[in-house]
């Protein structure tokens, strides 16, 4: 392999600063739908509440802060 080959191809991203940055996207997602759906859903047992908080954070990782992640912040990887 030649140096300028060597050079060329990226460094893999960092799986733990990955981790990292996907936490600082979750937990204020989380914590900000269950302000908003817990009062609604009070009274509904844990399984049903995880069940309407459940879709609407995956949608939001997959779509919202996984690519921003990927995109915008991937200097920081």
């Amino acid at each position: 392999m030649s140096v300028a080959a060597a050079q060329a191809s990226p460094r893999p991203p960092s799986r733990l600063r990955f981790a990292f940055f996907v936490f600082l996207g979750v937990y204020p997602l989380v914590t900000g739908l269950m302000l908003v759906i817990a009062p609604l859903t009070e009274g509904w047992p844990l399984p049903a509440r995880t069940l309407v908080m459940v879709p609407m954070i995956v949608i939001c990782m997959v779509w919202g802060v996984i690519p921003f992640i990927q995109t915008r912040l991937r200097r920081f990887l």
